[in-house]
């Protein structure tokens, strides 16, 4: 059966929920961030969303209690420059924690001003593709 034809399996990812103790600043540095828009407020909740309707939307969530260890997941964003967005980043109000240079691959780790952890990435990495078993 050609693959166009199969059942699709799995879930598509319809929001990535981000929490924050101050709504208004995080929202402002998530739509400056990613160049998203803002899609829908209630209280308590803004949907942002890429202005060309791809990808997942951001849903940031305005929470009680702070933010406590490590994020378990995390948000990678494609960049042409690693350095330069990182740089744009921290002007926004991120935190830089940390570079990583691995072969065909460098990365920052930054944290939002809520303390989330996120990642800028190249956009094309020239990371081998595995060879055989």
């Amino acid at each position: 059966m050609p693959d166009v034809l199969k059942p699709r399996m799995g879930f598509p990812i319809r929001n990535i929920g981000i929490d924050t103790n101050d709504l208004e600043r995080t929202v402002a540095f998530w739509r400056a961030a990613t160049g998203y828009v803002e899609r829908a407020r209630i209280p308590d909740y803004v949907l942002l969303g890429d202005p060309d309707g791809r990808g997942a939307n951001l849903l940031v969530q305005r929470v009680p209690e702070p933010r406590s260890g490590k994020n378990r997941l995390h948000l990678d964003l494609a960049v042409d420059d690693v350095d330069e967005a990182a740089e744009t980043l921290v002007r926004l109000g991120a935190t830089r924690l940390r570079r990583f240079d691995q072969p065909g691959d460098t990365w920052v780790v930054l944290t939002d001003p809520d303390g989330n952890e996120f990642c800028v990435c190249q956009n094309e990495p020239t990371i081998p593709a595995p060879t055989g078993p």
